[in-house]
Order: C-alpha cells, then structure tokens, then sequence
C-alpha cells in the first residue's frame, strides 16, 4: 500500500490525466453524477436485500474463511457475466459495467457482515465506498486514501469526493475491459477481467476489515 508509483504507472496516470482534460465540463459533471446516483441507487438496493441480523459473531479466522468461500459464489457470476456480455461487442460491453457494480457492491456487504460490521449504518457504508476506491484506483491516490483506512475508526471522512470517484474508477478499469467490447473475443476478456477485478476488491476488503477488527481488539 506505501509502495511508491513506478514509472508504468506514472506514465499512464499522466496519459489518462491529458485525455481526461479533452472532455468538456459538462460531460464530466454528468458522468460524475451518473455515476454518484447509480452507486447509491445499488447501495440501498443491496441494504434491502440484506437481512437485518446483519453481523456474524464469529472469529476472525472464521470471517476469512466465510469471505473465501462467498468469492468463489460472486465469482462464478461475474466470469459467467463478463463472458456472457462479450460475446454481443460494444452495446453489450457497455451493459456490463453497471451489471459489475452492483456484484461489487453487493460484495462489500457481504464482506462487512461477515467481519461483524453492521451494513444499516451510514457510516459503514461510507466506509465501503472507501474501500472501493482504495480497490480501484492509481497508485498516487492509493497513497493518499491509505493512511485514512488506516485510522478509519479516528479520523472518517463525512462524504466522497465523487467526482474524483468516477475518474479513478473509469480510469482504472479503462484498460482492464478495453478488449471486452470487440465482438467474441471480448468473452474471454471480459470473463478474466471480471475475474482479475473482483479477486482485487476481495483482497482490499479482507484486508481493511481485518485491519479495523484487530485495531478494535486491542482497544
């Protein structure tokens, strides 16, 4: 996570950043909303679709093997997903990207009611919008959303920058699903995206939640 950004990873920040720059006002506070109305419209559809005894009273290592095994559940439904909206090219690929968002989603719930957190509280949902981003996002951002996961519990921020939202999550998925939209090879590409994408947002996830649990412990 403190690992500074390399030089490929400079480099294509910086050329993200130029083609950022081409496109006009507007259509950036429309995507940025757009994007702000569809995650919040998923989060409260995932809140209703998760039963009120939120929390698992289990152990850590219990949580870690709880979160192992629902992977492998959401994982088969992405790859099936990604393969399946490949195979139709561009207008299909384009279907694919809110389809993904809510499997993420609807994941980080999971995630938190499996590490005891309640997922009807507000700031627990903030809390995975950050680790959403932390996901996805460029290596300098990385650096600078860390060290507030870290001391989530001490210094939680009160809302999400989503407009920086939008540009970090379409500038890091942008190459990772870029071949998805050419007619049938995109089914393969899509699939192992979708694979490579949700095995990122997994490994965050543990790892944030299993860093606020042993935090809490020691407290």
């Amino acid at each position: 996570m403190l690992k500074p950004p390399g030089l490929m990873g400079k480099s294509s920040k910086s050329m993200q950043t130029k083609m950022q720059s081409l496109i006009p006002k507007k259509v950036q506070d429309f995507i940025t909303v757009s994007i702000q109305k569809m995650m919040e419209m998923i989060m409260n559809g995932s809140s209703l679709l998760t039963k009120t005894e939120t929390a698992y009273n289990i152990s850590l290592g219990e949580s870690d093997y709880l979160i192992e095994h629902t992977f492998k559940v959401y994982d088969k439904v992405a790859i099936a997903q990604g393969f399946g909206f490949g195979m139709g090219g561009f207008l299909l690929g384009l279907a694919d990207f809110p389809t993904l968002l809510s499997i993420k989603v609807k994941f980080l719930y999971d995630c938190a009611k499996c590490y005891g957190f309640d997922v009807n509280n507000e700031s627990e949902k903030l809390f995975m919008l950050y680790i959403f981003q932390l996901a996805f996002c460029s290596d300098q951002r990385r650096l600078e959303l860390f060290p507030i996961m870290k001391s989530w519990d001490d210094t939680r921020p009160k809302e999400v920058d989503w407009e920086l939202f939008q540009i970090e999550y379409r500038d890091y998925i942008d190459i990772a699903k870029l071949l998805q939209l050419l007619p049938v090879v995109g089914s393969i590409a899509g699939g192992t995206a979708n694979h490579g994408l949700l095995k990122k947002l997994k490994t965050t996830a543990m790892n944030c939640y299993r860093l606020r649990v042993l935090q809490n412990s020691t407290v």
